[in-house]
């Protein structure tokens, strides 16, 4: 259970500080180190992290950080996306969708990066002038589907989005992606009870309650750091997390990808009545 306190602090530390994440890390730590089923881990991860970012916007509310108007034309059809997105997942294998989530990240890395180099106060102009609510609507719907393809909050995707199309400057950003984060992962986790009823698999309510009490205390601590880190420095350390993030992702999979292949020739060696 110390795999799950630990996990759960620094989970809850990516919400707080970069409005994202939780996902990517929450995913590994209940399938490698708490060895829960891949569909199961997916479940749960949604519900985690859903919770947490549920907890986390309201200091931020409170400070009146959100652009409700915005998570509600995001968030609403970026919950249907996120159902639809979690049907299709069914049907791929699960490397597959790993491979696009960490070629996504690599991209809304470059995103972020790039945004961060004009020194100019008004460089977000341009972004605030296009927040139409159907480019705003349909990026959400776009993101969702995505985000419910790969099975995760999605708030690696929400955030730049929000920046660079929505004019959000970095921290409203932050702040109102944990309402979208919280509103998809609603919809990812209510469709993902459907899966888990066809396979069987049961969801580990425990672990569930550990991740979210020790999230939430983490989210609090990322909050106080986010206040205190300059917006610029806040958008290159967001795009270099996810440049990690994606690399491991990567890494990892093409490992089992080869180890998987080389499998059936190894068991070739050993005879079939040997004992």
């Amino acid at each position: 259970m110390i795999y799950a306190i630990v996990g759960a602090l620094v989970v809850g530390l990516s919400l707080g500080i970069f409005g994202s994440g939780g996902s990517i890390l929450t995913v590994p730590v209940l399938i490698y180190l708490l060895h829960h089923h891949d569909k199961t881990a997916i479940a749960e991860s949604l519900a985690i992290v859903g919770s947490i970012a549920l907890v986390s916007a309201i200091p931020y509310a409170k400070a009146r950080l959100v652009d409700w108007r915005t998570a509600f034309v995001f968030g609403a059809p970026g919950m249907a996306g996120t159902y639809l997105g979690a049907w299709l997942a069914a049907y791929v294998p699960g490397y597959v969708q790993l491979f696009v989530f960490a070629g996504v990240m690599l991209i809304a890395a470059i995103q972020m990066w790039r945004r961060s180099e004009p020194p100019e106060a008004d460089s977000a102009a341009p972004g605030a002038g296009s927040r139409s609510i159907l480019k705003i609507g349909l990026e959400g719907l776009g993101v969702g589907v995505l985000t419910g393809f790969v099975g995760v909050g999605g708030g690696f995707l929400i955030v730049p989005a929000l920046v660079l199309l929505g004019g959000l400057d970095m921290r409203r950003a932050v702040a109102t992606s944990l309402v979208i984060i919280a509103l998809k992962s609603a919809a990812g986790f209510w469709k993902y009870l459907d899966v888990l009823s066809d396979t069987g698999d049961p969801i580990d309510w425990r672990t569930i309650m550990v991740f979210i009490a020790c999230g939430v205390v983490g989210s609090l601590v990322g909050k106080s750091l986010n206040e205190r880190i300059n917006q610029r420095a806040l958008q290159r350390g967001f795009a270099i997390f996810l440049i990690v993030m994606a690399c491991f992702i990567a890494a990892k999979e093409t490992t089992a990808r080869f180890a998987a292949s080389d499998t059936p020739a190894t068991e070739l060696l050993i005879p079939a009545d040997e004992s």
